[in-house]
């Protein structure tokens, strides 16, 4: 898709596009090299942005992914359009997420269908939106034998990422007094959870994009591969396309990490769920901190349906707990602790 053609303007015809034929990967080209361009277009669903003149091994290779992620595209959409005809076979996976939201529903079918394959899954959505949840009901779907290992790796640089995840060997650098294992061994024949992917650094990128591609590591100090047969799962909050067109995530590793992507709505776009994770969180703050379970005013579910929730169920639950912390007397919770 040309952005400047007569008649109609690529910027214009790109989201329609999009939303009328969301299986077709639209390849963005234009002579301008203006990055916000390039970004708006990736946001707008764009697959890949090319600067004319293009040259043909970038052009055909960029070709070639696009056909193979309209393949796995059509794949999904299959998957996904009989996981609505079949009902949830194992709901003791999900019984930590409340919801009674059909979208919500159709995501755990999806994630039971996806829970025995050896493919890394990405798990995207706004803060406080309970992907690491997410990523325990997948593991605990899966019936895989080992545990699941979490690492949030925002603020980590590479020596520090690829020690705690790949371990180092005797002597690999001060204080090294002996041999230690990276939490990609404790992960073995379970999953291994990052969290905050937008936040790896690109030399850290490339040894998680070998481990991926080839399932070995090499712990520091090491030139000897080791084998993990650990399924990955990562999530962000960051939007991955716009970080790879600005060049601080990697091409390669984006696609490779999604196989099978999982978008988790904001708590805005669940209103069904609110009452009911409202009475949980209320219940579950009482019972931590010892106190008769209080009741929510009538008033006070008509003030969070139009509350935005940027931190989403996370800051739902941090309202609550404070609420119930300040609670004293009587049966019902003050409005004043949710102003």
């Amino acid at each position: 898709l040309d952005l400047f053609m007569p008649h109609v303007s690529g910027t214009e015809l790109l989201p329609q596009l999009v939303q009328n034929y969301p299986e077709v990967p639209v390849i963005v080209m234009t002579a301008s090299q203006e990055l916000e361009t390039a970004v708006s277009c990736m946001k707008e669903g764009a697959f890949d942005y090319l600067v004319k003149p293009v040259e043909e091994s970038r052009f055909v290779s960029c070709v070639r992914r696009a056909l193979e992620i309209r393949g796995l595209r059509r794949e999904v959409g299959a998957l996904r359009h009989s996981l609505i005809e079949n009902g949830v076979e194992r709901p003791e996976c999900f019984f930590h997420i409340i919801t009674c939201q059909r979208d919500m529903q159709v995501l755990f079918r999806y994630i039971e269908a996806i829970a025995d394959s050896r493919e890394p899954v990405i798990i995207t959505g706004e803060t406080g939106t309970g992907k690491e949840l997410i990523a325990q009901a997948l593991h605990q779907a899966s019936g895989r034998s080992g545990k699941m290992v979490s690492l949030n790796v925002a603020g980590l640089d590479d020596n520090m990422f690829s020690d705690t995840l790949f371990g180092h060997v005797k002597g690999a650098f001060t204080g090294a007094d002996r041999d230690r294992g990276g939490i990609i061994v404790s992960a073995a024949s379970g999953t291994l959870f990052l969290d905050e992917i937008g936040d790896l650094n690109m030399t850290s990128q490339v040894k998680l994009l070998r481990l991926l591609q080839d399932h070995t590591f090499y712990p520091l100090g090491s030139d000897i591969s080791q084998v993990s047969d650990a399924r990955i799962v990562v999530a962000t909050n960051q939007d991955l396309r716009a970080e790879m067109v600005r060049g601080k995530f990697r091409q390669d590793l984006f696609f490779r990490l999604s196989s099978h992507p999982i978008n988790l709505p904001p708590l805005r776009n669940r209103p069904d769920d609110l009452p009911l994770l409202l009475q949980h969180f209320i219940e579950e703050a009482a019972q931590s901190q010892n106190k008769p379970v209080p009741t929510a005013p009538e008033e006070l579910l008509t003030l969070l349906s139009v509350y935005a929730f940027p931190g989403n169920v996370r800051e739902l639950r941090s309202l609550v707990y404070n609420a119930v912390a300040q609670h004293r007397s009587g049966p019902v919770l003050s409005m004043q602790s949710f102003r």
